[in-house]
Parts: structure tokens; C-alpha cells; sequence
């Protein structure tokens, strides 16, 4: 029995579909395991938006400040002869770091040194005149008022012999005026005159300053001094972001009567310090007391130019898997270090936060499990 030719391509046709059938299924079977592959890498952990105990106080923007730091000013007159140093160099105690044309005092020194050499030649024979005087006063040849002149001269040759000394000191220490040196190991943090300058005594050359220790210091309102007084914790935190607690704390007995208000000095542990530079800007936060504020982890939040915002869970998606996040934003108010920024506005409690925003942003992002930041 023969079939037409449209019943023979219709059968081919059949053929051809039941054999791409076959495919499908056999790809759909092995589909699901990469669907739940993905749909697990695309869950976002979250976490729940609660009050929570933090630090109350007064937080303020402070700066680092070396304890040990000194501006070497001249002491004598003259050109600055040499600058050896520049900002930024690190220098030795001892170690000298200008010099000061010092051809005057250098004759200073000479004509001590000369006047010393005179002084002790006047005594030598002051002495030995004294000597045979009182040798021949015993002979007999002399009378008595012989021996007190040169008693009186041989005295006087000590005075001058003490003064020349005196002079030459005063001399010395004058030339020492000439050379600036550093008082500590440390760095150079600044210059204030350069080579071929006209130094006078008190004008500035340089200031040096030792890495180690190392303190924040704050000036804190006067309205906001007693408040600081009685706070149970001090807190600074460092350029890197850590929030350490100083090792000791110091005001001033007086506010500024400009600015109106009190300097606080807070000496940080030199665990802590490392690394640091003076000059680099800190916050610190008199920690008062503990209240219940509303919290949100750092890492859920996301920044774009103006826009604060983080990836809420949608209402009723309460089963790991399930639903998806919704951009929302808020204003957040101050840092409370590990337990997150406080929230001002957007946030209500109970609500869950993504803890990566980045994934959350993405399309397919699903709720995960609920964490504990």
C-alpha cells in the first residue's frame, strides 16, 4: 500500500517534532538544579530594624595633634647660613638641622680663649710673687704690708682668672646659639625661613615633632562642657573608620573667650596611634548615657550622590526565598560604631533591611535568611 507524497512529508514533519520533543525534556530535566542554582545565589541575607541600647552624648569633629612638638627658634642674629632639613625629613636627636652665620661669636670665642690665656698667665705670677714675698717676710727682709700687696695682687689674679673663664663660657654658649638642633628623634613638619634669611632672636626657623604619642584634640561648646564633664566614655574615632577610646583625658580649666570653648585633650594608646599623622581629622563622642534608638546595619546602607536609601523586604515575604526588596529612602542621623546608624526617618521597626544592596538592586534578588549583623 503506497501513501501520497503530502502524507509522507507529514509524517517526516511528525517525526521531527517528536525528536525535538525529546530534546526539551531532556534538557528540561536537567534545567531545574541551574534554575535553583541561581535563585540561591541571588537570595540577600537581611536583617531586622529594632531599637536598640546605644551611647547618648554630644559628637564632635576633632583633629590629631602630636604631645611632643616644638618650634626651634633662633637665638642669635644673623644670616641663616645653612638649612639642612626640609618638611618632612626625619631627623635625630641632636642633630643639626640650621646654622646661623656665626663669625661674630666665633671671635667671641677667640678673644675669650685669649682673655683666659692673660687671666692664667696673671695669676702664675701673682702667685709666685705672693710666694716669695711671704718667704722673705719670714727672713726678715720684707716688712708686713709687703705680704698684703701681694696678697691683695694674687687675689685679684684669681677674680680675673674666675671672670676670663666666665667670658669664654658665656662665649661658648653664645655659639651654640648659632646651630639648631633637633631635641628628639622625630620629623620635620614645617619650615618658617630658608637660607640667606635675616634671623632674629625668636623668629621661627622650623618645627619638629616626635610620631609617638599621639592625641586627638577637641574644642567642645561651653554650652556642651558639662555634658562632656560627667560622659561615662570618651570615644574617638580614627581616619580608618575604628572607634577607639583614648588612654587618658584632659580640659583646660578655661574656655576661649572667642570661640567659647573648652579644649579637650585625649591621649590615644600607641597601639591605636600607629600610623597616624598630626593634622588628620577624627570625631569624637562623649558617651553620656544608654537609650533605646532605632538602628540600621552600615553595610545595608546605600549611597548614590544625594540619595540614602536601603533595600526593604516587601510586607508578607516572611519566608527565606520568596519575594523581592523595594528601594526606600531615609535619613540617618549619628554612627553608633557596630550597632549601625541611627534612624531619623523612613524606617519603621520590624521591618528587613538587605545586607548587600548591590545584589538586592539586581533582577531575579530574592529574601534570604534573616541575620544578625
Amino acid at each position: 500500500m503506497f501513501q501520497s507524497a503530502p502524507s509522507v512529508l507529514m509524517h517526516r514533519r511528525a517525526l521531527s517534532l517528536a525528536a525535538a520533543a525529546l530534546c526539551v525534556a531532556a534538557l528540561w530535566g536537567a534545567q531545574p538544579a541551574v534554575v535553583r542554582a541561581q535563585t540561591a545565589s541571588q537570595e540577600v541575607p537581611v536583617a531586622l530594624v529594632a531599637p536598640r541600647a546605644v551611647g547618648q552624648g554630644v559628637e564632635l569633629d576633632g583633629s590629631l595633634q602630636a604631645v611632643r612638638q616644638s618650634t626651634l627658634s633662633a637665638q642669635a642674629s644673623g644670616r641663616i647660613a645653612s638649612l639642612q632639613v626640609k618638611a618632612g625629613d626625619r631627623v635625630r636627636a641632636g642633630q643639626v638641622l640650621a646654622t646661623i652665620d656665626d663669625r661674630m661669636t666665633q671671635a667671641g670665642v677667640s678673644q675669650a680663649q685669649a682673655q683666659v690665656a692673660q687671666a692664667d698667665a696673671q695669676l702664675t705670677n701673682a702667685r709666685a710673687q705672693y710666694e716669695r714675698t711671704r718667704e722673705l717676710l719670714a727672713q726678715g727682709f720684707v716688712s708686713k704690708s709687703a705680704l698684703d700687696t701681694a696678697q691683695a695682687q694674687y687675689k685679684a689674679a684669681q677674680a680675673g682668672a674666675s671672670g676670663a673663664e666666665a667670658g669664654k663660657t658665656q662665649s661658648q654658649v653664645a655659639q651654640g646659639h648659632t646651630r639648631l638642633t633637633a631635641p628628639y628623634d622625630g620629623w620635620v613638619l614645617s619650615t618658617q625661613a630658608e637660607a640667606g634669611d635675616l634671623a632674629m632672636p625668636g623668629s621661627p626657623v622650623l618645627t619638629v615633632y616626635a610620631p609617638q604619642p599621639i592625641r586627638a584634640v577637641v574644642h567642645v561648646p561651653a554650652s556642651r562642657q558639662l555634658l562632656a564633664a560627667k560622659a561615662q566614655a570618651v570615644e574617638v574615632r580614627l581616619p580608618d573608620g575604628r572607634w577607639v577610646a583614648p588612654v587618658s583625658r584632659t580640659s583646660l580649666p578655661a574656655a576661649d573667650p572667642v570661640s567659647q570653648t573648652v579644649e579637650w585633650r585625649l591621649d590615644l594608646a600607641p597601639a591605636d596611634a600607629a600610623g597616624l599623622v598630626p593634622g588628620q581629622q577624627v570625631q569624637v563622642r562623649f558617651v553620656a548615657s544608654q537609650a533605646q534608638r532605632l538602628t540600621v546595619p552600615a553595610q545595608a546602607v546605600f549611597r548614590r550622590g544625594e540619595l540614602t536609601a536601603v533595600y526593604v523586604a516587601r510586607e508578607g515575604d516572611a519566608k527565606p526565598g520568596s519575594g523581592a526588596f523595594v528601594l526606600r529612602a531615609l535619613r540617618l542621623g549619628t554612627s553608633h560604631g557596630a550597632a549601625g546608624y541611627e534612624v531619623l526617618s523612613g524606617l519603621n521597626g520590624n521591618e528587613r533591611v538587605a545586607l548587600d544592596p548591590v545584589r538586592a538592586g539586581l533582577n531575579g534578588a530574592r529574601v534570604g535568611a534573616t541575620v544578625q549583623p
